[in-house]
Protein backbone atom coordinates (compact mmCIF):
# COMPACT_ATOMS: atom_id res chain seq x y z
CA UNK A 1 0.00 0.00 0.00
CA UNK A 2 1.30 3.46 -0.91
CA UNK A 3 2.47 5.80 1.84
CA UNK A 4 -0.34 8.25 1.03
CA UNK A 5 -2.96 5.50 1.37
CA UNK A 6 -1.48 4.36 4.69
CA UNK A 7 -1.71 7.89 6.07
CA UNK A 8 -5.30 8.18 4.84
CA UNK A 9 -6.23 4.94 6.62
CA UNK A 10 -4.57 6.28 9.74
CA UNK A 11 -6.81 9.36 9.67
CA UNK A 12 -4.43 11.83 8.07
CA UNK A 13 -6.28 14.94 6.87
CA UNK A 14 -4.90 16.61 3.75
CA UNK A 15 -5.32 20.34 4.28
CA UNK A 16 -5.95 22.46 1.18
CA UNK A 17 -5.39 26.17 0.58
CA UNK A 18 -7.34 27.59 -2.36
CA UNK A 19 -5.72 30.57 -4.08
CA UNK A 20 -7.88 32.77 -6.31
CA UNK A 21 -6.33 35.77 -8.11
CA UNK A 22 -9.00 38.45 -8.22
CA UNK A 23 -9.23 41.09 -10.94
CA UNK A 24 -12.93 41.31 -11.83
CA UNK A 25 -14.68 39.14 -9.26
CA UNK A 26 -17.36 41.47 -7.95
CA UNK A 27 -20.22 39.44 -9.46
CA UNK A 28 -18.84 35.90 -9.37
CA UNK A 29 -16.89 35.61 -6.10
CA UNK A 30 -19.83 35.39 -3.67
CA UNK A 31 -21.29 32.35 -5.45
CA UNK A 32 -17.90 30.68 -5.74
CA UNK A 33 -17.13 31.14 -2.03
CA UNK A 34 -20.52 29.68 -1.11
CA UNK A 35 -19.69 26.65 -3.28
CA UNK A 36 -16.40 26.24 -1.41
CA UNK A 37 -17.87 26.65 2.09
CA UNK A 38 -19.08 22.99 2.45
CA UNK A 39 -15.55 21.79 1.64
CA UNK A 40 -14.16 23.42 4.81
CA UNK A 41 -15.46 20.44 6.77
CA UNK A 42 -13.50 17.19 6.60
CA UNK A 43 -14.63 15.08 3.65
CA UNK A 44 -13.66 11.79 2.06
CA UNK A 45 -12.29 11.65 -1.49
CA UNK A 46 -13.59 9.02 -3.95
CA UNK A 47 -10.65 6.74 -3.12
CA UNK A 48 -10.96 7.27 0.62
CA UNK A 49 -8.46 9.95 1.59
CA UNK A 50 -9.60 12.67 3.97
CA UNK A 51 -9.23 16.29 2.98
CA UNK A 52 -10.41 19.69 4.12
CA UNK A 53 -10.18 23.22 2.73
CA UNK A 54 -8.68 25.30 5.53
CA UNK A 55 -8.44 28.67 3.79
CA UNK A 56 -9.37 30.55 0.64
CA UNK A 57 -6.85 33.22 -0.26
CA UNK A 58 -8.22 36.01 -2.43
CA UNK A 59 -5.23 37.81 -3.99
CA UNK A 60 -6.58 41.17 -5.11
CA UNK A 61 -4.80 42.33 -8.28
CA UNK A 62 -6.13 45.89 -8.29
CA UNK A 63 -8.93 45.39 -10.81
CA UNK A 64 -11.34 47.94 -12.29
CA UNK A 65 -14.55 46.89 -10.50
CA UNK A 66 -15.64 46.77 -6.85
CA UNK A 67 -13.91 43.46 -6.12
CA UNK A 68 -12.11 44.98 -3.11
CA UNK A 69 -15.39 45.65 -1.32
CA UNK A 70 -16.64 42.19 -2.24
CA UNK A 71 -13.49 40.64 -0.76
CA UNK A 72 -13.88 42.61 2.48
CA UNK A 73 -17.50 41.51 2.79
CA UNK A 74 -16.63 37.86 2.20
CA UNK A 75 -13.78 38.00 4.73
CA UNK A 76 -16.21 39.34 7.34
CA UNK A 77 -18.81 36.69 6.52
CA UNK A 78 -16.57 33.63 6.17
CA UNK A 79 -13.77 32.96 8.62
CA UNK A 80 -11.82 30.87 6.10
CA UNK A 81 -11.47 33.74 3.60
CA UNK A 82 -8.09 35.52 3.73
CA UNK A 83 -7.52 38.63 1.60
CA UNK A 84 -4.09 39.37 0.15
CA UNK A 85 -3.67 42.90 -1.18
CA UNK A 86 -1.16 43.73 -3.93
CA UNK A 87 0.27 47.24 -4.25
CA UNK A 88 -0.79 47.47 -7.93
CA UNK A 89 -1.89 45.31 -10.85
CA UNK A 90 0.84 42.70 -11.47
CA UNK A 91 -1.06 40.20 -13.59
CA UNK A 92 -2.71 36.84 -12.97
CA UNK A 93 0.41 34.76 -12.50
CA UNK A 94 2.09 37.19 -10.10
CA UNK A 95 -1.13 37.48 -8.07
CA UNK A 96 -1.39 33.68 -7.96
CA UNK A 97 2.19 33.38 -6.71
CA UNK A 98 1.52 36.04 -4.06
CA UNK A 99 -1.38 33.94 -2.82
CA UNK A 100 0.71 30.77 -2.91
CA UNK A 101 3.40 32.47 -0.81
CA UNK A 102 0.75 33.17 1.84
CA UNK A 103 -0.80 29.68 1.80
CA UNK A 104 -0.38 27.27 4.71
CA UNK A 105 -2.02 24.03 3.53
CA UNK A 106 -0.45 20.69 2.62
CA UNK A 107 -1.75 21.33 -0.89
CA UNK A 108 -2.43 24.51 -2.83
CA UNK A 109 -5.23 24.68 -5.39
CA UNK A 110 -5.33 27.60 -7.82
CA UNK A 111 -8.53 28.45 -9.64
CA UNK A 112 -10.16 31.32 -11.54
CA UNK A 113 -12.58 33.79 -10.01
CA UNK A 114 -15.26 33.42 -12.69
CA UNK A 115 -16.78 30.18 -11.35
CA UNK A 116 -15.99 27.92 -14.33
CA UNK A 117 -13.95 25.63 -12.07
CA UNK A 118 -15.92 23.33 -9.75
CA UNK A 119 -14.36 23.19 -6.25
CA UNK A 120 -15.82 19.69 -5.79
CA UNK A 121 -13.15 18.40 -8.23
CA UNK A 122 -10.43 19.12 -5.66
CA UNK A 123 -11.03 15.76 -3.96
CA UNK A 124 -10.27 13.92 -7.21
CA UNK A 125 -7.13 16.03 -7.70
CA UNK A 126 -5.89 14.79 -4.32
CA UNK A 127 -6.56 11.18 -5.34
CA UNK A 128 -4.64 11.58 -8.60
CA UNK A 129 -1.67 13.21 -6.87
CA UNK A 130 -1.38 10.44 -4.28
CA UNK A 131 -2.08 7.56 -6.67
CA UNK A 132 0.49 8.76 -9.22
CA UNK A 133 2.91 10.20 -6.64
CA UNK A 134 3.17 13.60 -8.33
CA UNK A 135 3.46 17.09 -6.88
CA UNK A 136 1.45 18.89 -9.56
CA UNK A 137 -1.92 17.97 -11.05
CA UNK A 138 -3.56 19.98 -13.85
CA UNK A 139 -7.22 20.00 -14.80
CA UNK A 140 -7.92 18.35 -18.14
CA UNK A 141 -11.22 19.89 -19.35
CA UNK A 142 -13.56 17.57 -21.20
CA UNK A 143 -15.55 20.48 -22.66
CA UNK A 144 -14.70 23.86 -24.17
CA UNK A 145 -14.05 26.77 -21.85
CA UNK A 146 -16.91 29.30 -21.61
CA UNK A 147 -15.10 31.86 -23.74
CA UNK A 148 -15.32 32.95 -27.36
CA UNK A 149 -14.17 30.72 -30.20
CA UNK A 150 -11.16 32.94 -30.91
CA UNK A 151 -10.04 32.90 -27.26
CA UNK A 152 -10.38 29.12 -27.03
CA UNK A 153 -8.53 28.57 -30.33
CA UNK A 154 -5.72 30.88 -29.22
CA UNK A 155 -5.48 29.06 -25.90
CA UNK A 156 -5.27 25.63 -27.53
CA UNK A 157 -2.64 26.73 -30.02
CA UNK A 158 -0.56 28.36 -27.30
CA UNK A 159 -0.60 25.23 -25.17
CA UNK A 160 0.32 23.10 -28.19
CA UNK A 161 3.23 25.40 -28.99
CA UNK A 162 4.40 25.37 -25.40
CA UNK A 163 4.27 21.59 -25.00
CA UNK A 164 5.86 20.83 -28.40
CA UNK A 165 8.41 23.58 -28.96
CA UNK A 166 9.12 25.48 -25.75
CA UNK A 167 8.84 23.20 -22.72
CA UNK A 168 11.13 20.28 -21.99
CA UNK A 169 8.24 17.85 -22.17
CA UNK A 170 7.30 17.83 -18.47
CA UNK A 171 4.01 19.66 -19.08
CA UNK A 172 1.51 18.09 -21.44
CA UNK A 173 -1.39 20.49 -20.87
CA UNK A 174 -1.51 23.29 -18.34
CA UNK A 175 -4.52 25.06 -16.84
CA UNK A 176 -5.14 27.75 -14.23
CA UNK A 177 -7.05 25.07 -12.28
CA UNK A 178 -4.19 23.12 -10.71
CA UNK A 179 -3.12 21.33 -7.54
CA UNK A 180 0.41 21.94 -6.25
CA UNK A 181 2.15 20.44 -3.24
CA UNK A 182 2.27 23.18 -0.62
CA UNK A 183 6.03 23.20 -0.03
CA UNK A 184 6.66 23.39 -3.79
CA UNK A 185 4.24 26.29 -4.24
CA UNK A 186 5.55 28.30 -1.30
CA UNK A 187 9.21 27.83 -2.24
CA UNK A 188 8.51 28.69 -5.87
CA UNK A 189 6.67 31.86 -4.88
CA UNK A 190 9.60 32.92 -2.71
CA UNK A 191 12.27 32.51 -5.39
CA UNK A 192 10.53 33.20 -8.72
CA UNK A 193 11.84 36.24 -10.57
CA UNK A 194 10.06 39.19 -12.12
CA UNK A 195 7.68 38.43 -15.00
CA UNK A 196 7.81 34.65 -14.62
CA UNK A 197 5.17 32.46 -16.23
CA UNK A 198 3.88 30.24 -13.43
CA UNK A 199 3.65 26.96 -15.35
CA UNK A 200 7.13 27.42 -16.81
CA UNK A 201 8.45 27.98 -13.29
CA UNK A 202 6.67 24.84 -12.08
CA UNK A 203 8.36 22.84 -14.84
CA UNK A 204 11.75 24.01 -13.50
CA UNK A 205 11.22 22.45 -10.08
CA UNK A 206 8.87 19.58 -10.86
CA UNK A 207 9.86 16.65 -13.03
CA UNK A 208 6.45 15.17 -13.83
CA UNK A 209 2.88 16.39 -13.67
CA UNK A 210 -0.41 14.52 -13.94
CA UNK A 211 -3.85 15.55 -15.16
CA UNK A 212 -7.39 15.01 -13.90
CA UNK A 213 -10.45 15.11 -16.20
CA UNK A 214 -12.92 17.85 -15.20
CA UNK A 215 -15.99 19.43 -16.71
CA UNK A 216 -15.93 23.22 -16.81
CA UNK A 217 -19.06 24.84 -15.49
CA UNK A 218 -21.11 27.19 -17.65
CA UNK A 219 -23.51 29.92 -16.65
CA UNK A 220 -20.84 31.73 -14.64
CA UNK A 221 -19.35 33.64 -17.54
CA UNK A 222 -18.17 37.20 -17.34
CA UNK A 223 -16.33 39.34 -19.84
CA UNK A 224 -12.66 38.41 -19.99
CA UNK A 225 -10.20 40.87 -18.50
CA UNK A 226 -7.72 39.95 -21.24
CA UNK A 227 -7.65 42.12 -24.34
CA UNK A 228 -5.84 40.90 -27.46
CA UNK A 229 -2.84 43.00 -26.45
CA UNK A 230 -2.73 41.46 -22.97
CA UNK A 231 -3.12 37.95 -24.36
CA UNK A 232 -0.18 38.51 -26.70
CA UNK A 233 1.86 39.90 -23.81
CA UNK A 234 0.90 36.85 -21.74
CA UNK A 235 2.04 34.54 -24.54
CA UNK A 236 5.32 36.41 -25.04
CA UNK A 237 6.13 36.23 -21.32
CA UNK A 238 5.64 32.48 -21.52
CA UNK A 239 8.14 32.28 -24.39
CA UNK A 240 10.74 34.48 -22.70
CA UNK A 241 10.62 32.75 -19.32
CA UNK A 242 10.81 29.29 -20.86
CA UNK A 243 14.61 29.48 -21.15
CA UNK A 244 16.80 29.75 -24.22
CA UNK A 245 14.68 27.61 -26.54
CA UNK A 246 13.42 30.69 -28.38
CA UNK A 247 17.02 31.70 -29.07
CA UNK A 248 17.76 28.19 -30.29
CA UNK A 249 14.82 28.35 -32.69
CA UNK A 250 16.11 31.68 -34.03
CA UNK A 251 19.58 30.17 -34.43
CA UNK A 252 18.12 27.20 -36.31
CA UNK A 253 16.19 29.56 -38.56
CA UNK A 254 19.35 31.54 -39.27
CA UNK A 255 21.29 28.38 -40.12
CA UNK A 256 18.51 27.21 -42.43
CA UNK A 257 18.46 30.54 -44.26
CA UNK A 258 22.24 30.43 -44.65
CA UNK A 259 22.03 26.97 -46.22
CA UNK A 260 19.20 28.12 -48.48
CA UNK A 261 21.28 31.10 -49.56
CA UNK A 262 24.21 28.86 -50.50
CA UNK A 263 21.95 26.54 -52.48
CA UNK A 264 20.40 29.45 -54.38
CA UNK A 265 23.81 30.95 -55.06
CA UNK A 266 25.11 27.65 -56.43
CA UNK A 267 22.02 27.28 -58.60
CA UNK A 268 22.43 30.76 -60.06
CA UNK A 269 26.09 30.06 -60.88
CA UNK A 270 25.15 26.81 -62.66
CA UNK A 271 22.44 28.59 -64.67
CA UNK A 272 24.82 31.37 -65.66
CA UNK A 273 27.53 28.94 -66.86
CA UNK A 274 25.35 26.43 -68.68
CA UNK A 275 22.72 28.55 -70.44
CA UNK A 276 22.10 31.82 -72.19
CA UNK A 277 19.37 32.73 -69.71
CA UNK A 278 19.89 36.11 -68.05
CA UNK A 279 19.19 36.00 -64.34
CA UNK A 280 17.51 39.24 -63.22
CA UNK A 281 18.73 39.93 -59.73
CA UNK A 282 17.17 43.13 -58.33
CA UNK A 283 13.89 41.62 -57.20
CA UNK A 284 15.43 38.56 -55.62
CA UNK A 285 18.11 40.68 -53.93
CA UNK A 286 15.48 42.98 -52.40
CA UNK A 287 13.45 40.01 -51.15
CA UNK A 288 16.52 38.39 -49.60
CA UNK A 289 17.66 41.65 -48.01
CA UNK A 290 14.26 42.47 -46.54
CA UNK A 291 13.65 38.94 -45.26
CA UNK A 292 17.15 38.60 -43.86
CA UNK A 293 16.94 41.99 -42.17
CA UNK A 294 13.61 41.03 -40.62
CA UNK A 295 15.07 37.83 -39.21
CA UNK A 296 18.06 39.70 -37.80
CA UNK A 297 15.88 42.33 -36.14
CA UNK A 298 13.59 39.66 -34.72
CA UNK A 299 16.61 37.83 -33.28
CA UNK A 300 17.88 41.07 -31.76
CA UNK A 301 14.44 41.68 -30.28
CA UNK A 302 14.40 38.25 -28.63
CA UNK A 303 17.88 38.84 -27.22
CA UNK A 304 16.83 42.27 -25.96
CA UNK A 305 13.87 40.73 -24.13
CA UNK A 306 16.19 38.26 -22.40
CA UNK A 307 18.54 41.10 -21.45
CA UNK A 308 15.60 43.10 -20.13
CA UNK A 309 14.46 40.23 -17.91
CA UNK A 310 18.01 39.81 -16.59
CA UNK A 311 18.33 43.56 -15.89
CA UNK A 312 15.02 43.65 -14.00
CA UNK A 313 16.13 40.74 -11.82
CA UNK A 314 19.58 42.30 -11.25
CA UNK A 315 17.94 45.57 -10.17
CA UNK A 316 15.67 43.72 -7.76
CA UNK A 317 12.33 44.36 -9.47
CA UNK A 318 9.80 42.38 -7.38
CA UNK A 319 7.44 39.87 -8.90
CA UNK A 320 4.76 41.21 -6.56
CA UNK A 321 4.46 43.29 -3.38
CA UNK A 322 1.94 42.49 -0.66
CA UNK A 323 0.59 45.45 1.29
CA UNK A 324 -2.09 46.11 3.92
CA UNK A 325 -5.74 46.61 2.98
CA UNK A 326 -5.80 49.96 1.14
CA UNK A 327 -8.99 50.88 3.04
CA UNK A 328 -7.08 50.79 6.33
CA UNK A 329 -4.57 53.32 7.58
CA UNK A 330 -3.48 56.67 6.11
CA UNK A 331 -4.86 56.11 2.60
CA UNK A 332 -8.16 54.58 3.66
CA UNK A 333 -11.41 55.81 5.10
CA UNK A 334 -11.46 53.58 8.15
CA UNK A 335 -9.02 53.15 11.05
CA UNK A 336 -6.78 50.08 11.07
CA UNK A 337 -7.90 47.10 13.12
CA UNK A 338 -6.28 46.93 16.53
CA UNK A 339 -4.85 43.61 17.67
CA UNK A 340 -7.06 41.75 20.14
Amino acid sequence: MADGAERADAGYVHTVSIVIPVYQGERTLPTLIKDIAPLTSAMSTPIGHTTRVTEVILAYDDGPDQSAETIRGLADEFGFVRPVWLSRNYGQHAATLAGMASAEGDWIVTMDEDGQHDPADIARFIDVAIAEQVRVVYADPTNAAPHGAFRNAASRSTKWLFSRLISSGEIVSFQSFRLVLGEIGRSLAAYAGSGVFLDVALSWVNGRAASCPVRLRTGHERLSGYSLRRLLSHWWRMVITSGTRALRLVSALGAGLAVLGLVLAAGLVVIRLTSETQVAGWTSVMVVVLFGTGVILFALGVIAEYVGVAVNMAMGKPLYLIVADPADGPLGDRPPKMPE
